[in-house]
């Protein structure tokens, strides 16, 4: 399975089976995990056999069977927030191509034991926790806007940018909002999106997946 067919396929799944991640698997999202790290000085980490950074509640309500996660961290920098969204994007894409299945959460998980288990220093930033596995089902698709709420081009769309609004759409954002607006314009195209406490990591998320749709070789960030 390719990203971009991981992105069609990958929905929020919050029901896991009882089946631990095997070694080979933890190393292969270890790697990827490192790769995002080492190319954007994150320090995202993969838990595993562990399921303290879940609030209780859930366990009773709408989650079952959390038994890894990723702590999706990194400096405290000004533009952090959307190289976490962005690097997130990735590893999540990558985990369903290996056959798991995640949830990304932002607002309800514990903090005091995702820093304990981070362990990179205090002036490490922590925006939320993914859990990932072998999901119960496959999970449903969110209800999205129009292309045409969302996007708009100077003339006439070409195909690389219509791809790349359709990925973006795609996007795990808070609430499943879709707060984003893509203008495009030749080769040049530009993603803002809203003011919420998560906009900047739905930004990083959704031009992932952008990127992914359009192809990177078609377009440039304004």
């Amino acid at each position: 399975m390719t990203l971009q067919e991981a992105m069609a396929v990958r929905h929020t799944v919050r029901k896991y089976k009882n089946t631990p991640l095997s070694a080979d698997m933890a190393d292969k999202l270890n790697c990827r995990i490192s790769e995002q790290n080492k190319k954007y000085g994150l320090s995202m980490k993969l838990v595993t056999q562990s399921n303290d950074a879940m609030p209780a509640i859930f366990a009773k309500t709408m989650s079952k069977g959390v038994r890894n996660y990723i702590i999706i961290a990194g400096p405290n920098t000004p533009d952090i927030c959307e190289k976490l969204g962005y690097s997130s994007a990735d590893v999540m894409l990558y985990a369903q191509t290996l056959g798991l299945n995640t949830w990304w959460i932002g607002g309800m998980y514990s903090r005091k034991n995702a820093k304990k288990n981070l362990g990179a220093g205090d002036n490490a930033k922590i925006v939320g926790i993914v859990a990932v596995g072998y999901g119960e089902e496959q999970g449903v698709p969110h209800k999205s806007k129009a292309a045409s709420e969302v996007a708009s081009y100077a003339g006439t769309a070409p195909d690389w940018f219509n791809a790349g609004v359709a990925a973006a759409l795609l996007a795990p954002t808070a609430m499943n909002k879709q707060e984003f607006t893509i203008c495009g314009n030749g080769n040049q195209v530009s993603m803002t999106c809203g003011k919420g406490s998560y906009s900047d990591v739905d930004l990083g998320i959704s031009k992932y997946h952008f990127e992914l749709g359009a192809g990177t070789e078609n377009f440039t960030w304004m």
